[in-house]
């Protein structure tokens, strides 16, 4: 699949020259016993989510890109400059790529200060820089006071704060995050997310987050691409893939809990919907209809409709003043409860 996700692409200086920055070109394949991953496609600056069941490549496309690990075929190019290219038999090391990379255990060196620990990567620089350097985006993440302490010392979110400034300050030309936020808990994981956007969304590079958090995307995300087998199988923003998803397993990610087989009963196109009719075939009497967002169908089609949970409501009288398109009577024949989280 071939996606282009527009932005433009700027020109920065770096201590490695004058280097046109703002574009990620991705085309490469990677077979694996389960699944092969193969992506055509271009990021541009901002942030990216790559969303998808575990399994599916997210994690792999960015070790790639990285160069930790190698594809079987393709290009790879960060800016004007090719990283990877199996018929040129190009392929730079991950140390000379020049790309930030936030892993999902932070790998933070655990007998390194703060302050060591986030001037690692920029050990080559001179001393008065590296310093000044440090002190900058400590100072910009709002951990300058904790320069000193180890990351035993730390809370979670403050080790992933130090993982984030580790990798900013080496002015990466692409930054990947793998489940930065995984191990934090739900308060403390939407705080750092948005600390984290507001310290990204800026910067003039792409930037690649990998998460399995639905809060996430909607936090973070000003691109979604979705990857089912190592491919991508939808893209775009948070609202358009999710909203209104086009395909069981994004609707499964996105939440839709229920799923009913149904056929395309009328097309409205001037009110952008379709009616569907829900139910077995050969009971036409326990079949109700719907109405429901319009895709690309015909009538008389065959497909599947989601329905989240949060998007149903019961009441004990007709609701009024309501948008809702589907009013359908009913009747509480049984009530179970479950845990939803078991």
């Amino acid at each position: 699949m071939n996606t282009t996700l527009p932005n433009p692409s700027v020109t920065v200086r770096s201590e490695h020259g004058q280097t046109t920055l703002g574009s990620l070109h991705v085309h490469i394949r990677k077979t694996f016993p389960a699944f092969t991953l193969e992506t055509d496609f271009t990021f541009s600056p901002g942030i990216t989510i790559l969303f998808g069941a575990s399994g599916t490549g997210k994690t792999t496309l960015l070790d790639c890109i990285a160069g930790l690990t190698t594809p079987d075929s393709g290009r790879i190019s960060i800016g004007d400059r090719v990283v990877f290219d199996s018929e040129g038999n190009i392929n730079i090391p991950a140390r000379e790529r020049h790309a930030g990379y936030v892993f999902q255990d932070l790998a933070l060196f655990p007998h390194l200060t703060v302050e060591s620990n986030v001037a690692y990567g920029i050990s080559g620089i001179h001393k008065e820089e590296r310093a000044q350097r440090v002190a900058t985006i400590l100072q910009s993440l709002e951990i300058a006071a904790l320069g000193s302490r180890r990351p035993a010392q730390l809370s979670g979110g403050e080790r992933q704060r130090v993982a984030l400034a580790r990798s900013l300050v080496t002015e990466p030309c692409i930054l990947l995050l793998d489940e930065p936020l995984a191990a934090l808990d739900l308060p403390v994981r939407m705080k750092i997310a948005e600390d984290l956007r507001r310290s990204v969304q800026n910067l003039p590079i792409p930037v690649l987050y990998v998460t399995h958090s639905r809060d996430e995307v909607f936090m973070l995300g000003e691109k979604l691409l979705v990857l089912e087998k190592g491919k991508v199988i939808a893209h775009g923003t948070p609202h358009e893939v999710l909203s209104a998803p086009r395909g069981e397993t994004v609707a499964q990610l996105a939440g839709f809990e229920n799923i009913f087989d149904a056929q395309v009963a009328s097309i409205h196109e001037d009110r952008g919907t379709m009616t569907c009719r829900v139910g077995s075939p050969r009971f036409e009497s326990a079949q109700v209809e719907l109405e429901t967002p319009l895709v690309r169908a015909e009538e008389s089609s065959r497909m599947r409709v989601g329905i989240s949970a949060g998007d149903i409501l019961l009441a004990t009288s007709a609701p009024v003043g309501l948008s809702a398109r589907n009013i359908l009577p009913g009747r509480v024949l049984r009530l179970h409860r479950g845990n939803r989280f078991g």
